[in-house]
């Protein structure tokens, strides 16, 4: 019989369970640290990928590694299983690929500028509203010239060439200034130094790889290596809302599966909302999570205080599962109170005095019932996981990504000719090579006629002598016809994250 739900806890009534048919109405995992959020997040991630369910999750500590390793006997665990009624644990690794977004811990994982597009670009690199204008214009001028941004090298060859042709772009495009332009260079010239350089680029990420499932249909757990990348906070939190773009566009519409085709653990949540266009973002969030659900894919925001979320976001998360917290000061109480009121009340518990006083592993749970109900909120033990918990060793690692079955597929990154090599080949090129062209695009280069064999002297009306010199009209023509193929996929592939995301400019 198919698996229908995973065992989140153990509470006074029994079992406190996750029905994987509502899997993806999205959740909250919450509580101070040293409370057990890792373990929460670890016990989880195994029941899903039991159930066929694949997951993503990012690793901002190291811990989370462990899932693919078996975990071994100690006395705490032996003592919680008991507990619980458990019996013996049967300890066994996870199926889990890594990643890691510079390519060191992990499959590396990239995106072409193209998918990214100027508005999560914008977002990343703190742009005015005048300096997003500028990049939004370079996007459309790189559509209509047909030119291909893979990698940072292509957006800062674009921008020059954008520098350049300023004078002529006004009029067709509207203001371009030489002082945004710079500033976004400056901007660019700093993700560099960030490390970010090699997250632009080919092979792009396949989203059908973060679905996988083994042979003997296991859901994959796909863990992404974010201890270096949380040094660089709005980088780890585009990706995120990206990766969530990216997979509303490509999952197809299904509606309430028996369960979800993926469910996506958010860690470190807070960082979504951590700078001054907080407002502006959460509505767009709250778009993407609330419209994703139809995709089938869970999204889980794990934080260590619900008042990091934006009310709008927890009121689309119909599973919480609340570790202790702690009331030493003010925000803190207050923070209490909004966790206690959000839970359906339980008559034998009061929740803000359990909220206090929850022990490691302890969390108070409510999850969505059979007909999308919250459930009474319950006092629960945690599981112990079957997996290691902790960190792996850097020969373990080694191992796991070479026995991966993406090894190999990502590892070399591949340069095909794109924009910086086309606009580098027009600027070393003799002028009456490029000049022209519609668009500033190259022109056909012009060749001399053929000879021709003289003709009958019986065409009493003289014809035109042949020429392969093309026309005004021809040249457009087929400029169009380069330009349109690469250009419909990257306004297609646009268009629909515009319509979600609308616009990161500073309100």
């Amino acid at each position: 019989m198919a698996q229908s739900e995973i065992v989140l806890g153990q509470g006074a009534g029994g079992p406190v369970t996750l029905p994987l048919a509502l899997a993806n109405r999205h959740g909250l995992i919450a509580g101070a640290t040293g409370t057990g959020k890792t373990v929460t997040l670890q016990v989880m991630a195994e029941g899903f990928a039991r159930a066929g369910v694949p997951v993503f999750m990012a690793d901002v500590k190291g811990d989370l590694a462990g899932l693919s390793r078996p975990g071994t006997a100690n006395p705490r665990l032996a003592e919680r299983a008991a507990a619980l009624g458990l019996g013996a644990l049967q300890f066994a690794p996870s199926p889990v690929v890594f990643w890691d977004l510079f390519g060191q811990m992990g499959h590396p994982v990239r995106a072409t500028i193209s998918e990214m597009g100027p508005l999560l670009l914008a977002r990343l690199l703190d742009l005015s509203d005048a300096q997003e204008g500028v990049l939004s214009i370079a996007f459309q001028l790189a559509d209509d010239e047909g030119l291909l941004l893979l990698d940072l090298n292509d957006l800062q060859a674009l921008l020059s060439h954008v520098a350049g042709q300023a004078k002529s772009l006004n009029d067709r495009y509207g203001l371009v200034s030489a002082q945004s332009v710079g500033a976004v260079q400056r901007k660019l010239l700093g993700l560099r130094q960030q490390g970010a350089m090699g997250f632009f680029g080919e092979p792009a990420l396949a989203l059908s790889d973060l679905t996988r499932t083994t042979w003997d249909g296991q859901g994959m757990i796909n863990i992404l290596a974010a201890e270096r990348l949380m040094q660089t906070p709005k980088l780890y939190a585009t990706f995120l809302l990206w990766l969530l773009s990216e997979l509303f566009e490509a999952l197809p519409e299904v509606g309430d599966p028996d369960k979800p085709k993926l469910v996506f653990f958010f860690d470190e949540a807070h960082l979504l909302f951590a700078d001054d266009d907080a407002k502006v973002l959460a509505d767009k969030v709250e778009t993407v999570v609330r419209l994703i659900r139809s995709k089938g894919v869970g999204v889980y925001f794990v934080t260590q205080n619900p008042l990091d979320l934006p009310d709008r976001i927890l009121g689309q998360l119909g599973h919480r599962v609340q570790h202790a917290l702690r009331a030493f000061t003010p925000r803190d109480q207050k923070a209490v109170a909004a966790a206690a009121e959000t839970f359906r009340p339980n008559p034998a518990l009061d929740v803000g005095r359990v909220i206090t006083e929850l022990g490691v592993g302890e969390a108070l749970i409510s999850t969505l019932g059979p007909r999308g109900v919250p459930s009474m909120v319950e006092r629960s033990l945690i599981p112990p996981p079957v997996s290691r918990i902790g960190s792996i060793s850097a020969e373990e690692r080694q191992q796991t990504m070479a026995a991966s079955p993406l090894a190999g597929r990502y590892d070399q990154t591949v340069d095909r000719e794109s924009a910086y090599e086309i606009l580098e080949r027009r600027r070393t090129a003799p002028p009456a090579a490029v000049a022209g062209g519609p668009w500033g695009a190259p022109a056909e280069p012009v060749r001399p006629a053929p000879r021709q064999a003289p003709a009958p002297r019986q065409a009493s009306v003289p014809r035109p002598a042949p020429t392969t010199r093309q026309g005004a009209g021809e040249a457009f023509g087929k400029a169009v016809l380069r330009s349109v193929g690469s250009t419909l996929g990257r306004e297609v592939g646009r268009t629909l994250l515009r319509g979600i995301l609308g616009s990161f400019s500073r309100r």
